[in-house]
């Protein structure tokens, strides 16, 4: 538990966002209380307690607690019994300048654990932020952990664009053809990092410019349904290299962009989902994700409709050479 902050004790009324203003990407030195089960120095946190003793001090914090941590104690605890001398640990850390990112890997990670309890660990879940440097390192990152799974759901909302979308459709297009059962290794798709079943993409009116790419290539390459909203319809695209004196980048529209069945009209428009899921201001209230689970349906019936296909080892042919026939003896005599 969180005591102090660079010497400072929290409180009621002093929280430590307070504490913490202006501090971006500084150390900080926090001073930390130990677990309820380590107030004697053992439990889960004694063996870490011990290591660290010339960074912990021992100090009487009880009055200094907060009143709701204080109320818990017995009545007569409170008026009767001494203040207890409890040993605090001092941390120190380097702080971040924005949650966004912690935030946003909270919600990927929620996602990707609410896919994988709803399916029974048979449906992989990849989101990619961007069609930038951080977005295709995000996909790889995740769909070489999630690829060996019988489907796969591809969440492009919130989609910033880029120019990587063409990069990651050619993955997401190879079609498992068979595999490659080796003496020592076991299976291996062919082709490498292949679906073996039915992949669905998400996505919603705040993916645009390359993630408007995305989708509408995603259905004409015909990879699967697309679920959710309509995307933003910003594809005309930028070259930020123009720079000023002062370090300012100007910029003037200069990529439209043309497919063979639409022609120009994604500008403006964007691209439809076959399946058209809204999030309503109550499903945000409750915590609900409407899309999500109505990709997490489609897939599943696709899987009940066409199941993976696996090799039956059991069947696999020897190749080892013919045995000779047993040894005859003649009787010459």
């Amino acid at each position: 538990m969180l005591w102090a902050i660079n010497g400072q004790r929290l409180d009621e009324t002093t929280p430590p966002a307070q504490l913490l203003i202006n501090q971006a990407g500084q150390d900080v030195l926090l001073t930390l209380l130990p677990r309820p089960t380590d107030q004697s120095g053992s439990g889960q946190n004694g063996a870490a307690g011990a290591a660290s003793t010339a960074a912990t001090e021992t100090t009487d914090v009880v009055p200094f607690l907060p009143k709701s941590i204080r109320e818990r104690a017995a009545p007569d605890e409170q008026e009767t019994a001494p203040a207890k001398k409890i040993r605090l640990r001092s941390v120190m850390v380097r702080t971040i300048d924005s949650e966004e990112k912690a935030y946003y890997r909270a919600w990927v990670n929620r996602n990707r654990r609410q896919v994988h309890e709803a399916t029974g660990g048979r449906v992989g879940y990849v989101h990619i932020p961007d069609m930038g440097a951080s977005g295709y390192a995000e996909f790889h990152r995740s769909y070489l952990a999630e690829v060996d799974r019988d489907a796969l759901i591809v969440d492009v909302r919130y989609n910033g664009g880029g120019h990587v979308s063409q990069l990651i459709l050619e993955k997401l297009a190879r079609r498992r053809l068979g595999y490659d059962f080796s003496r020592w290794g076991g299976l291996d798709p062919y082709p490498a990092d292949s679906v073996a079943g039915p992949i669905v993409a998400l996505t919603n009116e705040h993916a645009g410019s390359d993630g408007d790419i995305f989708c509408h290539s995603f259905k004409m390459m015909k990879l699967g349904l697309v679920i959710g909203k309509r995307t933003w319809g910003g594809v005309v695209g930028i070259s930020p290299r123009h720079a000023l004196v002062d370090g300012t980048v100007t910029t003037q529209p200069e990529f439209s962009f043309w497919f063979a069945d639409v022609g120009w009209s994604i500008e403006n428009y964007g691209a439809e989902p076959d399946i058209d899921v809204d999030i309503r201001p109550q499903d945000y209230r409750a915590g609900a994700d409407p899309q999500l689970a109505r990709a997490i349906a489609e897939v599943m019936a696709q899987l009940v409709a066409q199941p993976t296909v696996m090799p039956d080892l059991a069947t696999r042919p020897s190749r080892a050479l013919p045995k000779l026939p047993p040894r005859v003896k003649y009787d010459v005599g």
